[in-house]
């Protein structure tokens, strides 16, 4: 859910055609290699032609009471919420519950420019309502339960990004307004709305507005990696709504977007309309270039949660993955699964476990800044484990590979210190930034 500086790609499929009969031992491999290296811990689902084949789990759901992921697992999935969510907006256009081009003033009337805002400017984050999750006091609350009337006067209280229309930005708030304003149609909690029109009618029996996690129900904690893993707060899933708070698995997932692409949860008209990209965005979707063709679907990302689900309609293929601890590039292990499921060649990855000591790290710590970029990166350390900070955003750990080389692989980060010049050197997509410590 939570946007950082450090943005992760969307993914460029390069892989050609698709056979079923693909080497699962060799994926298999790299899930293993993964899990045995502390780089993953999820599951993964794929299903072809609406038939699950493939399916696997990897790590624990729950460390602590030493409770093993598997099929059944559910995870929180973040922002891939926000598709579920479109998709009821677009069943209550159907119905003739609300219109598209609509304003939001009778709804939110202290929202600055909602006698402008539409519900398709919610919809495809082209509002400029600002996202709550980029207030600098966000993580001093985000574990605390907040009522509508609270949530309200955040988003309200906030700044216009820019005037609607004018062109788009991702917000959360967007998709709390729409969660709101469903609510209000139908009369009932978005739990039940989402249970009566998408989960029971589609048997996602894991698949549910979510609360605060229970793992003797089969849900998973989640963990970022400190040079080991560490349990991450829970978001209260107050906050987030229709953003981010539902609860799935990759199965439910893959089975959730084949119904929806097939027509059998929305029109074909809905889905086009949900399909159509402005700046970047759909409702509710992100494109994925693969050679000529597009595929979409939408990723999250919420406390230590990461997921991800796409379909190819040509292919009629569905990939999923929810992960509740991610020390790797999601990018990498996407990647690897379509090279596998379309028989093209990859190499294993190879981990060298390079030992640091906590004093070692002290050299590097300290706020550096640029003259390229605005952003301050401020450098800590917990235990043997560097710790990176942008200004106003999440820590992050990273890790070593070389000799003052270290990365954040999540978001193929690479950071290159000299502790005698005192710089920091950041490389990411084939962009460089040159940072100075300040202290």
């Amino acid at each position: 859910m939570k946007n950082t500086i450090i943005s992760i790609i969307l993914i460029l499929w390069t892989t050609i055609g698709f056979s079923q009969s693909f080497n699962t031992q060799k994926l298999d491999s790299l899930l293993s290699l993964l899990g045995q290296n502390d780089k993953f811990m999820g599951s993964v689902a794929v299903s072809k032609d609406q038939k699950s084949i493939y399916q696997k789990s990897i790590g624990s759901a729950s460390i602590d009471q030493n409770i093993k992921a598997d099929k059944f697992t559910k995870y929180r999935i973040g922002s891939i919420s926000k598709m579920f969510t479109a998709t009821l907006v677009l069943k209550a256009v159907e119905e003739q519950k609300l219109k598209l081009n609509q304003t939001i003033e009778t709804y939110f009337p202290n929202i600055k420019n909602s006698g402008k805002i539409t519900i398709k400017n919610l919809l495809n984050h082209s509002s400029g309502v600002h996202d709550f999750t980029s207030e600098k006091d966000y993580l001093e609350w985000n574990t605390q339960n907040q009522s509508r009337e609270d949530m309200l006067s955040k988003i309200s209280n906030g700044k216009s990004v820019f005037e609607p229309n004018e062109k788009s930005n991702y917000s959360n708030s967007n998709y709390v307004l729409l969660t709101f304003i469903l609510e209000d149609i139908y009369g009932i909690q978005f739990s039940e709305l989402l249970n009566k029109k998408i989960s029971a009618p589609l048997g996602l029996k894991n698949t549910y507005y979510g609360d605060k996690i229970n793992v003797e129900n089969g849900e998973s904690n989640s963990y970022s990696y400190l040079g080991t893993w560490k349990l991450e707060p829970e978001t209260n899933l107050s906050i987030p709504q229709g953003a981010g708070a539902i609860v799935s698995n990759p199965t439910d997932l893959n089975l959730f977007i084949e119904e929806l692409f097939l027509g059998n949860i929305v029109s074909e008209k809905s889905l086009e309309t949900m399909k159509t990209i402005e700046n970047d965005y759909g409702f509710g979707m992100f494109k994925f270039s693969y050679l000529d063709e597009l595929n979409f679907g939408h990723t999250g990302g919420i406390d230590g949660f990461r997921s991800f689900t796409i379909y190819f309609p040509k292919d009629k293929l569905a990939i999923s993955m929810t992960s509740n601890g991610l020390n790797y590039s999601q990018k990498k292990i996407l990647l690897s699964i379509s090279n596998t499921f379309h028989n093209k060649s990859y190499e294993l990855p190879e981990f060298h476990k390079i030992k640091i000591t906590s004093e070692d790290l002290d050299k590097y710590l300290g706020t550096y800044s640029s003259k390229e970029i605005p952003p301050k990166f401020t450098i800590t350390k917990e235990g043997n484990t560097l710790i990176a900070q942008v200004t106003g955003q999440p820590k992050f750990p990273l890790e070593v590979i070389d000799e003052n080389v270290f990365t954040f692989t999540q978001a193929g980060v690479r950071l290159e210190f000299e502790p005698e010049n005192k710089t920091m050197l950041i490389k990411q997509n084939g962009s460089e930034f040159l940072f100075t410590k300040n202290n």
